[in-house]
């Protein structure tokens, strides 16, 4: 069962939540040095905050509201595309944050990409973030190929107006309309299962879609219908 990841500027821990699985030392081992990585882009970033380390609770977005339209996020490619989420109007969209390194993540990853292949007709995106640094592309590559959404580095422990990734893996969903609708910071499971998925994100892709100003059929159009755009 999935294990949620906490970040922190000073260390990255894995914290059982109510479904999760004991600990792997073997496999904790052999991402410390990816952790490390991370952990020295994450603490460049923590020194504005009190005691110079950035909480779970102040890293959290707490801007982010139901119901209103979701903050706007740029995915750049492994193929050097651009794919940003206020041109996916007319489609449901997923956020998700993960790491090569993150165990969870690497259980996660295959049921949300045969999510995704699976229901891509109705007009559903996924788009990858990974928080793996450039010294782990190519493993981010290999995990990418097998994947069947857009992957790429977001490159930085922040995401915008999201707040900072202290935990993953952790993933946001918006309706067609543009606003959030799942906020995974508030989730007590923050990986995506197929139950979860089925009851946060299939409604959304089978309720009867109405176009606004006649655009937006929910089909997957353009580039973001779960593929990165062709050059």
């Amino acid at each position: 069962m999935p294990r949620s990841v906490h970040i922190t500027g000073a260390s990255i821990i894995n914290t059982p939540s109510h479904t999760d699985c004991p600990s792997d030392k073997t496999a904790d081992d052999r991402a410390a040095p990816r952790r490390r990585a991370f952990l020295r882009m994450a603490a460049s970033m923590s020194l504005g905050a009190v005691g110079g380390l950035i909480t779970p609770q102040s890293a959290e977005a707490n801007g982010l509201v139901l119901g209103q339209p979701a903050p706007p996020l740029v995915l750049h490619t492994l193929d050097g595309h651009y794919i940003a989420t206020r041109d996916l109007l007319g489609q449901v969209v997923i956020v998700t944050f993960w790491a090569s390194w993150c165990d969870p993540c690497r259980e996660e990853l295959p049921i949300l990409s045969a999510y995704a292949k699976a229901h891509r007709h109705q007009g559903l995106t996924v788009l990858g973030f990974s928080l793996d640094g450039p010294d782990e592309l190519p493993q981010v590559r290999k995990i990418a190929a097998e994947l069947s959404f857009p992957v790429g580095l977001l490159g930085s422990a922040w995401a915008g107006d999201y707040g900072r990734i202290w935990q993953i893996p952790v993933s946001f969903v918006i309706d067609r309309s543009g606003k959030l609708v799942d906020n995974g910071w508030d989730d007590e499971q923050r990986a995506w299962t197929q139950a979860r998925l089925d009851k946060v994100v299939t409604p959304l892709l089978t309720a009867q879609h109405q176009p606004r100003n006649g655009q937006g059929n929910g089909q997957g159009n353009g580039p973001g219908n779960g593929q990165s755009p062709q050059a």
